[in-house]
């Protein structure tokens, strides 16, 4: 009797948990995992993401800092969530801030020629594997003008991720926007709560001076996880009904 209880029950786990779908978090610091997140002001969206899901999604957030479109492919990364997508998953893509750094070959991609070709690959390799890719425009930086004016600093990186997901029919999220928006309501003063400003010494983690205008607080990382969900429950698309009715 134990013996058969105990096989019941293992049962019942594997099929709760085959009831489950996964989403893969892919992109740069922005969206990545911070250490020592009960210390660490700074978090990124993905970090935040599971508290606005319900039970049956799992997001495992594969996001690294410092990581192109480029080096997330050749340091195998990509090739790490490949390997793990079954049918039905769906795949978060955010990169653009680390594709821009023309100074290092390791990371930088033409917007145009690589840049837009790994959006592609990701894209393809993921429905390859049945699972649903949705593109995501790079969150904007706090960058104001002395004008008060938001000033836009991805250049055509953002324009390539329109574009295939146009070409390519893919789910497509325009974070830059909605981001844009966001900092807007805060104002050029407010929206430094978004990110993080500190004078030395006014939080322990921090010893000197910080004036970081692209990562997120832990304000900043919550206002953009909402926003990207509000905007994907918004999407009219067969194929992420599964994830809309799992947004709580």
């Amino acid at each position: 009797m134990k013996i058969q209880l105990a096989s019941l029950l293992l049962l019942l786990s594997v099929a709760v948990s085959a009831q489950k779908t996964t989403i893969y978090g892919i992109g740069d610091s922005t969206m990545a995992n911070k250490k020592d997140p009960e210390k660490n002001p700074e978090h990124g969206w993905g970090q935040v993401l599971q508290p606005y899901l319900k039970d049956n999604l799992i997001f495992e957030n594969k996001a690294i800092n410092g990581r192109s479109t480029r080096s997330f492919i050749n340091e195998k990364k990509w090739d790490e969530v490949y390997q793990k997508l079954k049918k039905g998953d769906y795949v978060f893509i955010e990169f653009g801030h680390n594709d821009q750094k023309i100074k290092d070959s390791a990371r930088y991609t033409n917007p145009h020629t690589a840049y837009r070709y790994n959006l592609i690959k990701f894209v393809t390799e993921a429905r390859s594997k049945g699972a649903i890719p949705i593109l995501f425009t790079s969150i904007v930086r706090r960058d104001f003008n002395e004008n008060g004016v938001l000033v836009d600093s991805h250049g055509e990186y953002p324009l390539e991720v329109r574009l295939v997901a146009q070409q390519y029919n893919v789910p497509f999220v325009d974070m830059q926007y909605h981001t844009e928006l966001l900092e807007q309501k805060y104002g050029p003063e407010g929206s430094k709560k978004l990110h993080l400003h500190y004078k030395a010494g006014e939080n322990p983690y921090y010893t000197s001076d910080k004036d970081d205008d692209t990562h997120l607080s832990e304000l900043g990382a919550n206002e953009v996880a909402k926003i990207a969900l509000q905007q994907i429950k918004l999407l009219q698309n067969p194929e992420l009904k599964l994830l809309q009715a799992g947004i709580k």
